[in-house]
């Protein structure tokens, strides 16, 4: 308690100075955390070009597009509405949002949610609207550019709107709907004045796109907007350049209301003054024939090309801009991409999803939690951008050594990759987290997940001799070993990669996961792409790092020894003892061995080979130590929670299974003893807790009662029940691995209303921690065990 009390005071301290005194953000802020709203849907954009998301009932509420930095605001202003006219009259004029705001009073809000429905399949969703007492039914159908193997398409910050409009009148309609968006994000910024608004029109091989463009126009960071609509056949496109989105609106909704249409005045606006708002609309309209059915098709750009970080030393360009260039007025283009392209877009992404859908033996709530979770690899406040094209190895290899071979050309084909380890966790690419999502990256985009693991590779080998002190146990450190695998890669409010570390909670050179991680990942990664070039470059890395992992091994016996404090992901649960090791690190320590052995003799080293396999070999003979009977002991410390029953201690096994070395001559751990762990763990942490319907507690004492040593051994980490659920996929135990992993689907996604924010860990009575974390993303290495 002492500890823990000296703790919050270290972490006060800091925290005042960092966000009252400097005027900064906390990379993690205990104090400040961001309330649970129930109302998220499917985020809009491609990758690493920022993020708008939307609600299930339609609002756009939280934005990302400074790399990193969220804004949770609804703008009441952003809505879609509808027109109905027949006979030259109108009869049906309606906001499609349930809100009644305060203001723009002048249109007619309160949609009746009972006609409306919402689901989501990312990175598609699909709204249904019945129009009461109309009998016209409308279907928006959303879809962003996420599409797997793809590096140009899914880099896009697009959107696409699709409505289907169905008349079951027995007489001619014309249909209108009208978009309208606030110029900006809700934020204080849209009031700072000079920003304005000009209509557009974009036409290409026959294809023309109209509409209207916001500039945003702040100091740092600035971005254009485009609200556009396709014209075709049949298709009119009007557009209103701009309005007041603080005032009544009426002059819009009589606009529109008079004729179906928009007055689609010429030139631009004017810039706002200080204090001032202003929105635009554009509106696509249509005759549907009785018992008919038409299509329109609306689009949302934004194109913020050129990006700082919060410390603003370096300019960085988005990933987009290889594409469509640099020079901020490719809103334009990028709109009449999206709208040309969504069909291809959409056949490419059933074509992948289809045969998972299509499986009957999968459960269909396994359907929703695969290809929902992947929101966090465009809404973890991820960021892709560009080498500058005169950027040498010397620039990214730091003070240390050469760079991998291989890095340059890798980094200028497919740039730089970063994504948040949450939402609320401010620092990019965690890397003990990362082990757990990566599988995700190496299975859809395997490109992101090399250039990532080369950008971690260079951070290897440099070392950042600042000290600094950490909050967790108040001793200074410097901020960064060399040969030792980062924590992170960076705050973006600071300079990531450049600045590594913005963890300050342990110093993390002393963790014993985050090198082991690092080969593991290296041989998936190898084991699955095939890429020699990418094996040759880390090899040396992978040397160094285990060979800097020895020292941990303070007594020569082969296992690495914990350091009596938390010091791996679990970073509040302590390890105890003066020769211990968790299962968990235990498994991944002798698995490295295992794994070296296996490049060794890929790169015909036979010396290091030797030696790794007689490592393995007394490794092995001390495992029976904390394998006492049914499952690996959390530690071998002889204290009250030695014997716990840690969910997570098979993560060795997990990956070895992932690389295809868990069987034959390839068996590390007796396979009987993995098979008894799962077993045991099914019943004591899944079955034991919460009658089954939570999924996993982390951990959990043999007599059945959850371990709460700590404030971790008692929650629930979605990913990792995930990846455990992997595991015993891998194992045979396919009917536990489901029921399992159905209870933190069922938990998150309806009992606790986290659509599209699954949080890291919550507990048995529902207090929830770090919402939209990066974890889960784990769940497609269930996908792969399956397959």
């Amino acid at each position: 308690l002492l500890s823990y009390f000296s703790f919050l005071c270290r972490y006060f301290r800091w925290w005042y100075k960092k966000t009252r005194i400097e005027k900064k953000s906390a990379f993690i802020d205990l104090l400040c955390a961001v309330p649970l709203q129930q109302i998220y849907g499917c985020p809009l954009g491609g990758i690493g070009g920022g993020t708008i998301t939307r609600g299930w009932r339609g609002e756009f509420c939280r934005w990302q597009l400074n790399p990193g930095i969220y804004h949770y605001e609804t703008v009441i202003a952003d809505q879609f509405t509808v027109s109905l006219r027949c006979k030259g009259q109108t009869v049906y004029q309606q906001v499609l949002s349930v809100e009644r705001p305060g203001t723009l009073q002048g249109w007619n809000w309160g949609y009746c949610g009972h006609y409306a429905f919402y689901h989501a399949l990312y990175p598609r969703a699909w709204t249904v609207y019945e129009l009461p007492g109309q009998n016209v039914v409308l279907t928006c159908r959303q879809v962003s550019p996420v599409i797997p193997h793809d590096y140009k398409d899914s880099s896009l910050p697009v959107g696409v709107f699709i409505w289907e409009v169905e008349n079951g009148r027995d007489e001619e309609v014309d249909v209108s709907i009208m978009f309208s968006l606030q110029n900006g994000m809700g934020a204080k910024e849209d009031r700072s004045g000079g920003h304005w608004n000009e209509p557009f029109a974009f036409e290409k091989e026959g294809e023309r796109v109209a509409g209207v463009l916001l500039h945003h126009c702040t100091r740092v960071n600035p971005f254009t907007f485009a609200i556009s609509a396709r014209e075709k056949a049949g298709t009119g496109v009007t557009h209103l350049t701009a309005f007041n989105p603080a005032g009544s609106g009426r002059e819009v909704w009589q606009d529109l209301l008079q004729d179906g249409r928009l007055d689609s005045p010429a030139g631009k606006s004017n810039p706002t003054e200080k204090g001032e708002v202003t929105a635009a609309a554009v509106c696509a309209s249509c005759r549907v024939p009785a018992r008919g059915h038409r299509t329109l098709e609306l689009a949302l750009a934004w194109d913020m090309p050129r990006v700082h970080f919060g410390s603003k030393e370096k300019l960085h360009l988005r990933r987009y801009t290889r594409f469509f260039g640099s020079g901020g007025d490719a809103a334009p283009a990028l709109s009449h991409y999206a709208l040309t392209h969504y069909e291809e877009w959409e056949k490419k992404i059933e074509a992948w999803q289809k045969p998972i859908l299509e499986n009957s033996q999968l459960p269909s709530w396994y359907k929703s939690a695969l290809f929902n979770e992947l929101y966090f690899v465009t809404d973890g406040g991820t960021i892709w951008v560009e080498l500058p094209p005169d950027c040498c190895a010397e620039d990214l290899q730091g003070p240390a050594g050469a760079a991998p071979s291989h890095l340059l050309p890798v980094l200028r084909e497919y740039g730089r990759f970063a994504y948040l380890e949450g939402q609320e966790y401010r620092m990019y690419n965690t890397y003990d987290v990362h082990f757990y999502a990566s599988f995700a990256l190496v299975m859809l985009w395997p490109k992101l997940q090399i250039s990532l693991q080369y950008d971690i590779a260079v951070t290897v080998v440099n070392e950042d001799v600042q000290p600094r002190q950490y909050l967790m146990c108040g001793q200074t450190a410097q901020v960064k070993l060399k040969n030792v695998v980062p924590h992170d890669i960076g705050d973006p409010a600071d300079e990531p990669w450049q600045r590594v570390n913005a963890y300050l909670m342990h110093d993390t050179a002393d963790w014993k996961d985050l090198n082991l991680k690092f080969v593991l990942q290296v041989y998936r990664d190898y084991y699955l792409t095939h890429d020699s070039l990418y094996l040759r470059d880390m090899w040396p890395v992978c040397q160094a790092v285990m060979e800097s992992e020895l020292k941990f091994d303070t007594d020569n016996d082969g296992l690495i020894e914990n350091g009596g404090f938390a010091d791996q992901t679990y970073d509040a649960w302590v390890v105890n003892g003066p020769r211990v090791w968790g299962g968990k690190v235990a498994q991944s320590w002798d698995c490295c061995p295992h794994l070296l052995w296996q490049l060794c003799a890929t790169h015909g080293a036979s010396h290091v080979a030797d030696t790794a396999l007689l490592s393995l070999r007394q490794d092995l003979k001390m495992f029976p130590v904390i394998f006492p009977g049914k499952y690996y002991n959390y530690d071998s410390s002889g204290s009250d929670t030695s014997s716990s029953i840690m969910s997570d201690q098979c993560a060795g096994q997990w990956f070895l299974g992932a690389c295809g070395l868990d069987q034959g001559e390839f068996e590390v751990f007796p396979k009987s003893h993995v098979v008894s762990a799962l077993k045991t763990i099914f019943e004591k942490n899944v079955m034991s807790f919460a009658g089954g319907t939570m999924g996993a507690v982390n951990g959990m004492r043999p007599d059945g009662v959850p371990d709460t040593s700590s404030v971790q051994s008692d929650e629930v980490w979605i990913g990792v029940v995930y990846a455990l659920a992997a595991t015993m996929i891998q194992e045979g135990l396919v009917e536990e691995g489901f029921r399992t992993a159905e209870g933190c689907y069922r938990m998150v996604w309806e009992r606790l209303g986290m659509a599209f924010q699954t949080p890291e860990a919550y507990r048995e009575k529902k207090v929830y921690r770090s919402l939209a974390y990066r974890r889960p993303l784990s769940i497609w290495s269930m996908q792969l065990a399956l397959e």
